[in-house]
């Protein structure tokens, strides 16, 4: 009896966990005082927008992606990334952070003669 309790409790700890997992979404993502017109902090910091809202972003910094200050830079344009993570007071607080191609732009090599 002790070892179908066990069974039963060890089943609903991985229910649960597989429940609190973050779902993966696609925000747009930005220089938050650049792009999003935000306030509250100095300088340029890594932001997304989810619902409409935006939230600077902690667990990713703004300079691990590239430069923010280049054409396609966080602090010139609005990106779009697949994040993963959950809004914390007013923060949205990254387990994953992919910063997604340009629309459009294949990059160097995209197979066309120039």
């Amino acid at each position: 009896m002790n070892k179908i309790l066990s069974l039963v409790a060890l089943f609903i700890c991985i229910t649960v966990s597989a429940q609190e997992k973050p779902k993966t979404q696609i925000v747009e993502a930005s220089c938050g005082q650049c792009q999003f017109g935000m306030k509250g902090k100095a300088g340029c910091d890594l932001a997304v927008r989810i619902d409409g809202k935006s939230y600077f972003v902690e667990g990713t910094d703004i300079n691990k992606h590239g430069d923010a200050h280049a054409a396609d830079g966080f602090c010139s344009t609005v990106r779009k990334a697949e994040v993963a993570g959950e809004v914390k007071n007013d923060k949205f607080v990254a387990t994953s952070f992919k910063l997604l191609p340009v629309e459009g732009h294949h990059g160097p090599h995209d197979g066309h003669n120039h």
